[in-house]
């Protein structure tokens, strides 16, 4: 599937949203890309998780780590399509992520870390330690959406199915506060409005 493709989906479910928002990381962004808006069809899911899947049928990958939430359904579709194990981690009470439901990784089992969309990169990198911490070794990390255009990095190899150059600022740093605007927050850990 080509990067227009993926922006077309997209687009046509208004999932590239334009406004004033806080971010899960923190961050402040006049563009918002909510994925979930394009995951609720699951033959969107299906196509999108594998398409992302054939970037790495050759890395003999046995199971698909995703963090929770944004990254459960499309994590889900590319284990799907690699047809191998889907987990994900979550945050317990310590506000931690870690494995739970009763999952374990194999010692040395081969794992792709997914997520919906990479901003900071926070959320793969924490899952990244949790699936290191459990004995896992994490052989590659795929998104649907790269808003950094290509400056993610990781220390593995990384896909995304688009590419996007999207401003991000710290809220001291943020144009859009400095107008009076009010963000909202959409992400998946934040649902109401505030000003900042």
């Amino acid at each position: 599937m080509k990067s227009e493709e993926v922006q077309k989906i997209f687009e046509q479910v208004g999932a590239i949203r334009t406004g004033h928002f806080e971010l899960s990381s923190g961050l402040h962004s006049g563009k918002y890309v909510q994925c979930a808006l394009v995951l609720q069809y699951p033959e969107h899911a299906a196509s999108l998780g594998k398409a992302l899947a054939e970037s790495f049928h050759g890395n003999q990958i046995s199971c698909v780590v995703a963090p929770a939430m944004g990254g459960i359904t499309i994590g889900y579709e590319v284990a799907r399509a690699l047809r191998v194990r889907s987990l994900w981690v979550e945050r317990d009470r310590s506000g931690e992520m870690a494995l739970r439901r009763g999952w374990e990784l194999n010692p040395g089992e081969r794992v792709l870390v997914v997520e919906d969309v990479w901003t900071t990169g926070g959320s793969t990198r924490e899952t990244m330690s949790v699936v290191e911490r459990e004995g896992g070794i994490v052989v590659a990390a795929g998104a649907l959406i790269d808003r950094t255009a290509g400056r993610f990095e990781l220390n593995v190899p990384t896909r995304a199915l688009l590419q996007m150059e999207i401003a991000s600022y710290d809220p001291a740093d943020c144009p859009l506060c400095r107008t009076g605007s009010v963000t909202s927050k959409p992400g998946s850990r934040m649902t109401r409005a505030h000003h900042t």
